[in-house]
């Protein structure tokens, strides 16, 4: 099992990176060339860096990312494919993405999409808090503790 982390707006890196390093678990952080970073990382974590083009990291992902991975994505669209391919998807805010969840994920998405086309203003997602930061940590090591 690898963790792939769609890395360059996660704000929960920290946590996996903390409680995988506990375990003795790879993280794999895709990034674009346009979030590229000097800082060094624990020796359980490789960095892979894409173009900055469009799309570019969830092809990356999907090429790497098997059955017993786990991910981490904000992106319902790269979610969505990468459900086809039986691997664990969680979102920052904590929850497990299901094919029953989907489904209403997209529909919400396509319709913030045609709003904002129209010319209306929609909301963005709201801050991350520490109870999704910590609801985030309960899910992802229940996660862990299961691909065992």
């Amino acid at each position: 099992m690898k963790i792939y982390v769609d890395a360059d707006a996660c704000p929960v890196k920290d946590i996996i990176i903390e409680e995988s390093e506990k375990r003795g678990l790879p993280v794999v952080l895709i990034k674009s060339y346009a979030h590229f970073s000097n800082q060094p990382e624990p020796s359980h974590v490789e960095t892979i860096y894409v173009d900055s083009e469009n799309e570019a990291a969830d092809y990356k992902m999907m090429q790497l990312v098997q059955s017993n991975d786990v991910v981490i994505t904000q992106d319902y669209g790269l979610a969505s494919l990468l459900l086809a391919k039986q691997c664990t998807i969680l979102h920052h805010k904590g929850f497990r993405y299901t094919p029953q969840k989907m489904d209403t994920l997209l529909h919400t998405r396509y319709a913030s999409a045609m709003e904002r086309k129209s010319g209306k203003r929609t909301k963005g997602p709201k801050a991350l808090t520490d109870h999704d930061r910590e609801k985030f940590r309960k899910q992802f090591l229940k996660t862990i503790a299961n691909k065992d």
